[in-house]
């Protein structure tokens, strides 16, 4: 139910969270947006359709799929449905411009924000004369959610919130995500996810299973696993297991998947199966994305990560020994509070010496409540520059990579016309006609420094 939009986050991203995310659109539609939405499209119901306007990450993408079928099983109609994000105060202010747009362009909707920024901060939206419904985390879930009014938000940390259940195989898809994994039981010190989405939680590994299978059975090409911590995966369920074990079983028990990828992971939590099982299946994706933040030891305590930058540097040595050819990824947070010029050139260093080959960037953005907000902050337009050389590193880093697959026979999935996705998550640009979700093998003839061509 997705459209072929990008994730919302704030601009401008790194290749990592540029993802298309495709799938046929109906009465009630799931829609990513970049930045601003434009509403008010004709519908088959006359106007009376539901949309779902999606800011933030890619679990939030899938969330939006699941709240839309909950949408169309409660029989809502004529609704705007902002799933927002709270990772940054510009996210959130996106959201409220995206509200009050949707309240001119579609007098008379119902307008319900849900969402992490609903959850941890919903007074400012219930202040909003034009919203309907503000809506938690651990009450989204529940039959007939969407046709309340008012405020329904619990604390998510009470008690275990219950899961969306996933909306069903739409059409054929060139890539859909299956949520495994939600919450998080780590503090980092500059996050406020954990209180939008609670403590860990796992999807049970047959109900995982059986929902890859029925997007394979549908004509996916691609699953994508996701979660908030998605390494945690099982250690809340009986005996523990891995998300190692999970990769394993999803690839043995779904022949008919062609290839299966993985989402953001923490760089702490890798376990020995997980990166056997990069060494050993073709089928899952040679591309990960690490959280990482920074590259300097003082600046990773002082965020309260759990990997250091040596201990980084030897998961990334075992991932290119288990697979050469993976590509990786990174996020980066420039500007933390504290962090001093000399800090900062070593997260700069680390992108060069390492050879990532996608980053995605955040300019640090005190949120409240968490302890970086009181700690001694970094000037604005200090900030606002080490995010624009961490940038400059990035697309340095995205041209050597490029460089480095000239030449290369590849295949790719179709995401769109004209564009498809290298199995390490290179984007390419190619002619001809191909249908999406089709995986096509074409030689890479040259680059312009974002996209690699084929022919």
């Amino acid at each position: 139910m997705l459209d072929g939009s990008h994730i919302y986050s704030p601009p401008p991203l790194g290749e990592g969270d540029r993802e298309a995310v495709e799938g046929a659109a109906g009465p009630t539609t799931a829609r990513v947006i970049a930045p601003i939405p434009a509403f008010g499209r004709t519908s088959p119901r006359g106007g009376r359709e539901v949309e779902v306007v999606t800011f933030g990450c890619r679990l939030n993408a899938c969330e939006s799929d699941a709240i839309a079928a909950r949408g169309t099983a409660d029989g809502l109609e004529n609704a705007v449905i902002f799933n927002t994000c709270a990772v940054t105060a510009e996210a959130v202010r996106q959201a409220r411009q995206a509200i009050r747009k949707a309240a001119r362009a579609r007098p008379g909707a119902r307008l319900i924000v849900t969402g992490c920024a609903a959850q941890i901060d919903p007074a400012p939206f219930a202040a909003m004369g034009e919203v309907d419904l503000v809506l938690g985390a651990a009450d989204k879930a529940a039959p007939g959610a969407l046709s309340l009014r008012g405020v329904h938000v619990s604390d998510v940390m009470a008690a275990r919130p219950a899961a969306l259940a996933p909306g069903q195989p739409v059409g054929r898809r060139a890539r859909a995500y299956v949520e495994i994994q939600n919450g998080c039981d780590h503090r980092c010190t500059f996050c406020v996810i954990p209180f939008g989405r609670g403590n860990s939680r796992s999807t049970a590994a047959e109900t995982a299973i059986d929902r890859v299978r029925a997007l394979a059975e549908a004509g996916c090409a691609e699953v994508v696993l996701t979660g908030v911590d998605l390494t945690s995966w099982g250690a809340d369920l009986p005996a523990a297991p891995s998300l190692g074990a999970l990769v394993a079983r999803i690839l043995a028990e779904v022949p008919e998947l062609p290839r299966l990828r993985l989402s953001s992971i923490d760089a702490a939590e890798i376990d020995a199966e997980l990166l056997a099982a990069v060494g050993r299946e073709p089928r899952l994706m040679p591309h990960l994305h690490l959280s990482l933040q920074s590259g300097d030891d003082l600046i990773l305590k002082r965020m309260k990560r759990r990997h250091s930058r040596s201990q980084a540097l030897d998961l990334i040595a075992a991932l290119r020994a288990a697979r050469p050819d993976i590509a990786l990824g990174a996020d980066f947070i420039a500007g933390f509070p504290t962090e001093s010029e000399a800090a900062f050139e070593n997260t700069l260093s680390f992108v060069e010496e390492v050879g990532l080959a996608f980053l995605h960037v955040f300019p640090y953005s005190p949120r409240p409540g968490t302890p970086a907000a009181r700690m001694p902050q970094v000037p604005g337009p200090v900030v606002k520059d080490r995010a624009a050389r961490l940038r400059a590193a990035g697309d340095a880093a995205l041209a050597r990579h490029l460089d480095r697959q000239l030449g290369r026979r590849v295949r790719a999935l179709v995401e769109r016309p004209g564009r498809a996705r290298a199995e390490d998550y290179t984007q390419l640009a190619f002619t001809g006609d191909a249908a999406m979700g089709a995986v096509i093998a074409a030689t890479v003839t040259g680059h312009d420094g974002r996209v690699a061509f084929v022919a």
